[in-house]
């Protein structure tokens, strides 16, 4: 083991934890002020918080708006390619699915990514399947040098690589990463991932430090759900994320709830997650992590992410298409999975006016990130 590898504990053990949690744990938990601790959030997480959900639901309102104010960033995701070497049974670009197939070449990338500009958004997120041999770094190199004067900031879900290859990225104006588990259960993970470099769980899991160390800016972790018990997988996401802090301070993170939705294959959730048990997600892990970015995704219905603005979550994307070229080509076939909210962007950000927050389309510039590191540079480093 080396420095960078965080050690996720025996999930059953968490499970354990968790359910024997009690109200006084709860209470005790929902006193805290800013910020709580490991054992705060394993009772956040417990089946005795239930009936404190609407408390819960206040207490993270009030840390978001003391946090964020009133500003809820839009993105959108931008696929490049369903080409994935993996074998991965929930994914709709598992090598095993008959889909049509498709990379997009830099030119076609770039025509996806400014309709998205035009369309008003600041962020994108450049997805692809896990297919190196096909999109790799040089690719991702390539593209970054055509938008990241179009886009506040750039960030990429693709394949694990390395920090090396990162702070090329980094260098190369790609801000962030993005790397789910899908699940922090050994013995799951083990069996939906039957094919492929995604079968090493701890390779995956010292992803994020290695995009960290690397220099990113940002960095996002999450977990698959339906894929195994929701309740220890938010404990597992707050210790990984308590040990990244420690790890790079300086680097900003995110966290995504993502619940499993159809897709090629057909595979059904191994466990069933309700809009009421992702709320107590997104609620603890505010309460855990005042700082931390909660991001909720067009996988879940209009009215649910309605209802939860202000409460917990700071990201939300909107008129998102989960197929290479399904921009520009609105007969494009092949998704990675259905997306649920299909609004628009405007219709998105009318919803959140509407709430009193105000939809951000972009609240980064490249030109913050060139002066901090002029900055840095003329300081010198004490030895």
């Amino acid at each position: 083991m080396n420095n960078y590898d965080f050690s996720a504990p025996d999930f059953s053990s968490l499970a354990a934890r968790i359910h024997s949690s009690r109200r006084e744990d709860v209470l005790r938990a929902l006193k805290q002020r800013d910020g709580c601790r490991i054992a705060d959030l394993t009772a956040l997480l417990s089946p005795a918080a239930e009936p404190l959900l609407s408390s819960m639901a206040v207490a993270a309102g009030r840390l978001t708006r003391q946090r964020f104010g009133r500003v809820m960033q839009l993105y959108a995701p931008l696929y490049l390619s369903s080409y994935c070497a993996n074998r991965c049974l929930y994914c709709g670009f598992s090598f095993d699915n008959q889909i049509p197939r498709r990379i997009l070449s830099l030119s076609e990338a770039e025509k996806e990514a400014l309709i998205l500009a035009d369309r008003g958004f600041g962020h994108i997120l450049l997805v692809s399947g896990e297919a190196p041999a096909r999109l790799g770094v040089d690719y991702l190199v390539g593209l970054a040098a055509r938008l990241r004067r179009r886009f506040a900031s750039v960030a990429i879900e693709v394949q694990p690589l390395s920090v090396a290859e990162y702070a090329r990225l980094f260098a190369a104006g790609i801000t962030g990463v993005v790397v789910y588990q899908e699940t922090y259960d050994r013995q799951t993970y083990a069996a939906v991932h039957r094919g492929g470099v995604k079968t090493d769980y701890q390779r995956r899991l010292a992803v994020p430090a290695y995009a960290a160390l690397a220099g990113m800016r940002e960095v996002g972790i999450g977990a698959l759900l339906g894929l195994s018990d929701w309740r220890a997988e938010g404990l597992a996401l707050g210790l990984h994320l308590a040990w990244l802090r420690k790890l790079s301070w300086r680097t900003a993170y995110t966290i995504s709830f993502p619940r499993l939705r159809p897709a090629p294959g057909s595979f059904s959730p191994l466990v069933a997650v309700s809009e009421k048990n992702l709320g107590q997600l997104l609620f603890s892990l505010r309460l855990f992590d005042p700082d931390v970015g909660l991001v909720l995704s067009t996988r879940e219905q209009a009215r649910f992410r309605d209802g939860m603005i202000g409460l917990a979550p700071t990201r939300y994307s909107a008129g998102s298409c989960t197929i290479p070229g399904g921009y520009g080509d609105a007969g494009a076939a092949g998704e990675q999975f259905s997306v649920s909210d299909e609004r628009s962007i405007d219709e998105v950000a009318s919803s959140i006016r509407a709430k009193g927050f105000d939809p951000v389309r972009k609240d980064w510039d490249a030109v913050f990130q060139a002066a901090d590191e002029g900055a840095s540079a003329g300081a010198g480093v004490d030895d």
